[in-house]
């Protein structure tokens, strides 16, 4: 990957074009969609229940592939890339975060936490170092050596975060991050993607139906109708 200065985009999409075929049809969900992020960006995707916004999301990751259009990431096109590229790019470069946080319940906060690490072939001791500041950092150290059933919703949603960070990623992908979690608990969850935004410089893009997480944000996207638009246009 390339390496970005401040200002530059980090994440480039034009002309994105995505459906789903469905025994009464084709659905078209994005329809020409345009997108810009600029590296170090905080950017809210707000929009109604089934616009579409977690496929964007799922598109900007490489998880689904656009029918048309173009994206590229950290400089880089990648929608001609092949499968094995693709995975080490999400590997090394980006981060997700998503409702339902997905840990895998025999393993402990540590363990789950390492898991991108290892699979990146990251040596043992190197990757037990890097999840363990993580959750330290994130006020999770008394909290490493137990498993995700003995934790509370707030608490497996940092161990989420962290697992997302150990590649050092450079953009962040949320996905409602705090949709399961209360008032307080999804505050504070806000404030957390909000300084890992301001001190360690990742790029976030979170769907959110949440209007005080999309106002702590420098900007905020509505999709509608199968595009992106500012507030009240």
């Amino acid at each position: 990957m390339k390496g970005n200065a401040l200002g530059e985009p980090v994440i480039v999409a034009s002309g994105i074009v995505k459906g789903y075929r469905t025994p009464a049809g084709y659905v078209p969900v994005l329809e020409g969609l345009d997108l810009r992020v600029e590296a170090r960006e905080m950017l809210a995707i707000t929009g109604a229940s089934g616009v579409g916004k977690s496929t964007l999301l799922h598109v900007l990751g490489t998880l689904d592939r656009p029918e048309a259009g173009r994206l590229s990431l950290d400089g880089e096109e990648v929608l001609g890339l092949g499968e094995d590229r693709l995975r080490r790019l999400r590997n090394q470069v980006l981060g997700f975060v998503f409702q339902f946080h997905h840990l895998l319940p025999e393993f402990t906060a540590l363990e789950n936490v390492m898991m991108p690490a290892l699979i990146a072939r990251l040596a043992a001791g190197e990757a037990t170092r890097r999840a363990g500041a993580l959750l330290a950092e994130l006020g999770l150290a008394a909290r490493a050596h137990h498993r995700p059933g003995a934790l509370s919703g707030g608490e497996q949603q940092r161990v989420a975060v962290a697992r997302a960070l150990v590649q050092s990623p450079r953009v962040l992908l949320a996905d409602e991050p705090t949709g399961n979690l209360d008032q307080e608990t999804g505050g504070k969850l806000h404030g957390l993607l909000r300084r890992l935004n301001e001190e360690k410089g990742i790029t976030v893009v979170v769907v959110t139906h949440n209007e005080r997480l999309a106002a702590a944000c420098d900007r905020t996207l509505r999709l509608e109708s199968g595009r992106l638009h500012a507030p009240g246009h």
